[in-house]
């Protein structure tokens, strides 16, 4: 995938215009790969508006790599987006997002070591301090779920 693609910010809905736009495709291209692709279902609300997660707009730059980058066929690159989701090995399934070559899923203890090592290097700028809002609404979260469960 080329390094020219934006940073997705932290937000909980993207449209579709806004998707296309993260991803470098055009909004039909992301209507049909809906067809084509099952893993890719975008909650649709009031007058058929779809709106993407998080883990949808990587899912979507993800068959982007596949397709324009890797050059895999869509029928090729449904496959091997099902074979990485029946491996297992490098999904995490509740989500159904291909992790990167290198990258394992971690456990929640792990995740928060490492983005409190993150924090500790003391970098004084937006990215640190997004780090530190995000870990904790991760905490907040984390505690939602133990009373639920």
């Amino acid at each position: 995938m080329g390094n020219s693609l934006p940073y997705i910010p932290a937000k909980r809905y993207f449209t579709i215009g806004e998707v296309a736009e993260l991803c470098g495709v055009k909004p039909h291209v992301l209507r049909y790969w809906e067809q084509e692709f099952t893993q890719l279902r975008p909650m649709k609300r009031r007058g058929n508006r779809r709106y993407y997660q998080h883990h949808e707009v990587l899912m979507v730059r993800r068959i982007r790599e596949l397709l324009y980058d890797q050059g895999f066929t869509i029928i090729g690159a449904r496959n091997k987006l099902q074979e990485a989701t029946t491996q297992g090995d490098r999904t995490k399934p509740s989500l159904g997002t291909v992790l990167p070559d290198g990258m394992d899923v971690l456990d929640d203890d792990a995740c928060f070591a490492r983005l409190d090592e993150v924090i500790a290097l003391g970098h004084e700028n937006a990215a640190s301090q997004h780090l530190v809002s995000v870990r904790q609404e991760l905490f907040e979260i984390r505690d939602l779920l133990a009373e639920v469960l």
